[in-house]
């Protein structure tokens, strides 16, 4: 099983949102943990992958030989995808980049 893990800007991102957003998306969480590729879609032209939780979508980064799923962006469905840029790429291709800490 998967474990999930945030980033801080993720963290912070999530805190922003109301509680029942933070419920929902902490419920979807914890059903990927299984298996991620089943409910995730991969971005085009990125090395990451977009959770649909109702209007909103959470990036995440899947490390398949530490099995854990870096959540690295949570935000609404218009606004996330201009979020994604060099500064996240930074995760993907440095595992050391930040420090994910646990999902709240």
């Amino acid at each position: 099983m998967y474990e999930v893990e945030f980033t801080e800007t993720a963290k912070k991102q999530f805190k922003m949102l109301e509680k029942s957003v933070r419920d929902r998306i902490i419920s979807s969480l914890k059903r990927i943990r299984i298996r991620p590729e089943t409910f995730v879609k991969r971005l085009v032209g990125k090395p990451f992958y977009s959770l649909r939780v109702g209007n909103y979508r959470i990036i995440v980064d899947i490390k398949n030989g530490k099995l854990i799923i870096l959540v690295l962006n949570v935000a609404h469905r218009r606004n996330i995808y201009k979020k994604i840029g060099k500064d996240l790429l930074q995760y993907h291709l440095n595992d050391s980049a930040g420090s994910p800490v646990k999902y709240p």
